[in-house]
């Protein structure tokens, strides 16, 4: 009993009480790319990057590809790239997600006055893992423990579809997954909405070329919400959900 309280005493208080105003120590998230011009011909950066998330002339960085792994930052000369902390990535549209010195934020998410209306004191979610590496789904797990604590906001996971208002998607989508996943929407009673929660659902992140991706699923059904990561910050995931339905502290 005395090591329980002793434990519980040096890890202080794990609450978040403002999720908008936490600062995550050790989170690499947003790249921030400098102004300076690239070394001429150099492309060091695109070489080392696992998704293909990097282009150049201009350079940027999709972070719907994007994976995180800040393999880019020690490989480019110049020293253009760095990460922040900034948990704030979650876009409402695919496009707003790219980052370049001359676009250094992603683009603010929209709120939906009808989806606030309809979902901006509950909302009930159904997690898919359509082929994902359980990195995502251990971070949507996280949501709803004490630090993050989601259902403050009347925010919670359901574990039938037919409850659901709408579907949390994370992982690539593969070809053994297609039929349970459509199966997941169709029980979902309208109208509902679809959010992509990292890189492998936005993308298909590093599996984006694999056979076994069958991503025709989105292209029927378009995300409202777009959370990058790789995985996915409970943080991202929780106050990108919370901007779009024009939910307050």
């Amino acid at each position: 009993m005395m090591k329980s309280l002793y434990v519980r005493k040096s890890q202080g208080t794990q609450y978040i009480p403002v999720l908008r105003e936490a600062t995550p120590a050790g989170f690499r998230a947003k790249p921030v790319i400098d102004a300076q011009a690239c070394a001429l011909d150099c492309s060091a950066c695109q070489a080392v990057c696992p998704s293909a998330a990097i282009a150049l002339a201009p350079m940027r960085i999709d972070l719907g590809r994007c994976v995180l792994c800040g393999d880019c930052e020690p490989a480019c000369p110049a020293g253009k790239i760095s990460f922040s902390n900034d948990f704030r990535l979650a876009s409402t549209e695919r496009d707003g997600l790219t980052v370049s010195a001359e676009h250094p934020n992603i683009d603010p998410i929209q709120v939906s006055g009808a989806l606030h209306r309809r979902y901006g004191r509950s909302m009930k979610l159904r997690s898919v893992s359509a082929g994902g590496c359980n990195g995502c789904e251990m971070e949507i797990n996280a949501m709803s423990n004490v630090n993050f604590d989601f259902g403050r906001y009347g925010i919670d996971m359901v574990a039938s579809p037919r409850h659901a208002d709408g579907l949390l998607l994370s992982g690539p989508i593969t070809r053994n997954m297609v039929m349970a996943l459509q199966r997941c929407w169709e029980a979902i009673p309208d109208p509902k909405i679809v959010i992509a929660v990292g890189a492998c659902a936005i993308s298909g992140g590093v599996f984006a070329e694999c056979n076994e991706i069958e991503r025709r699923f989105l292209d029927n059904f378009k995300p409202s919400l777009y959370v990058p990561g790789c995985p996915a910050h409970p943080l991202s995931i929780i106050v990108g959900i919370m901007d779009l339905l024009g939910i307050a502290d």
